[in-house]
């Protein structure tokens, strides 16, 4: 009696699974989430003057939390950056920056189709429902960069900095593995484990624009900047389950370059100007709408920046 009931509650817990399934599949979701992880790293690059002016050397130290979920899945962490830069002349600055980013990869029980477009010759017939649990991996972001800016005050948009830059990056996922197990069709209870293991190397162009505005002892710093990661890279994975283990990426299988997507993220920074302490409010709020829009299947995005100009 007990094993009947044991199988039978089996039987609907999977049945359960399958009817919640998430819209996006595993595999969309897992590129969504390091690429949002990126984002938030060009949302608060360390290259807006906040009050440095025409000051001729300039030192910013950068402290970022970030937390992106997709059903149960979720990255979060500290995003840390510095940077110094230096006036070439009363309208021009020259910089230099550095970042690290090291963020967890975490999940609980999540249920959302199966797929492997950078493996299409599996056994397993797919996209098919499944459920995800076991994630705990790292997503690491690094890098570092130049950037150029000029200041103005002509046109109607007054008081203005241009800057422009280039930045070198690498992500690496780490342990990005979930145990699996298909929850409908005629495979239903076949399980193994699917990870996204890898690195992606970028260089990365940006340009952007800020119009700083002063009120008392209090500097408001609309900003937004582009960025374009290249080259866009294949998405790396590797399954396993009964008879099969299967490394592969999407460039390779024929499935197109979908790693680093273009940034476009928009701010507004608060700085207390005795203090020399700023705070992204700007960002806290689009970042948390844009991503959503921008990479589908993400659920929330929260983003806090804080940074120290000594």
């Amino acid at each position: 009696m007990n094993r009947t009931c044991t199988a039978l509650l089996g039987t609907i817990g999977l049945s359960m699974a399958a009817a919640a399934s998430a819209e996006h599949d595993i595999e969309f979701i897992a590129e969504h989430l390091p690429e949002a992880m990126m984002d938030n790293r060009y949302a608060t690059l360390p290259v807006w003057e906040l009050g440095a002016g025409t000051e001729n050397r300039g030192y910013q130290v950068q402290a970022a939390y970030s937390s992106t979920t997709a059903g149960d899945l979720s990255i979060s962490g500290p995003l840390l950056s510095v940077s110094t830069s230096r006036m070439l002349s009363n309208e021009t600055r020259l910089g230099a920056f550095g970042f690290y980013d090291p963020l967890r990869l975490h999940s609980g029980y999540d249920t959302r189709p199966l797929q492997t477009l950078f493996a299409p010759e599996t056994p397993i017939e797919r996209p098919v429902d499944a459920a995800f649990t076991h994630l705990d991996g790292t997503a690491t972001d690094f890098g570092a960069g130049l950037f150029w800016s000029r200041q103005g005050s002509e046109g109607w948009l007054g008081n203005q900095s241009w800057v422009a830059g280039l930045l070198w990056q690498r992500v690496e996922l780490r342990d990005y593995r979930f145990d699996y197990a298909i929850t409908s069709g005629p495979q239903s209870g076949l399980q193994g484990q699917i990870d996204f293991d890898g690195h992606y190397d970028h260089f990365t162009p940006f340009a952007g624009l800020e119009l700083p505005r002063t009120r008392g002892d209090w500097l408001f710093t609309p900003h937004a900047l582009f960025a374009y990661p290249l080259p866009r890279r294949g998405v790396q994975g590797h399954i396993t389950g009964p008879g099969f283990d299967i490394y592969g990426d999407t460039a390779g299988a024929g499935n197109g370059k979908h790693f680093g997507d273009p940034s476009l993220t928009l701010g507004l920074t608060v700085t207390y100007i005795p203090s020399h302490l700023s705070i992204d409010a700007g960002t806290f709020l689009t970042q948390a709408f844009l991503e959503q829009q921008i990479h589908r299947g993400i659920q929330s995005n929260w983003l806090l920046s804080v940074t120290w100009t000594p």
